[in-house]
């Protein structure tokens, strides 16, 4: 798995290539942590680029809102289509995120 990542007015946005399994889903973890530890993180994550999600990369994807939630910051997903969507939605998870079809719609709720 790659992974993309740039600032976009105040919000970090990683956006990663690939799955997001058992195998890969440290180099994700490993690449939140620091945008996560920020005082008021503002954090998009684009799945644009992932063809699937494991229980292991939800579990990942719950412990780092729950750390935005603690830090009053905002952490919006989007880019989700096809299987990586209703991953989500099997999982009850769509409920638990804000969840935006384009990046630049993502960017402007994160930074709201």
């Amino acid at each position: 798995m790659q992974i993309g990542e740039v600032r976009d007015g105040g919000v970090d946005v990683v956006a990663p290539v690939g799955r997001i399994d058992t195998t890969t889903v440290g180099a994700l973890e490993a690449r939140l942590g620091p945008l996560l530890a920020a005082a008021t993180p503002r954090v998009v994550i684009d799945f644009a680029g992932v063809e699937y999600i494991s229980s292991a990369g939800l579990r990942v994807l719950l412990i780092a809102a729950r750390r935005v939630q603690s830090a009053r910051g905002r952490l919006v997903l989007c880019g989700m289509e096809g299987a990586v969507r209703q991953v989500f939605q099997l999982a009850g998870f769509v409920p638990l995120f804000t969840i935006c079809d384009s990046r630049a719609a993502a960017v402007g709720e994160a930074g709201a």
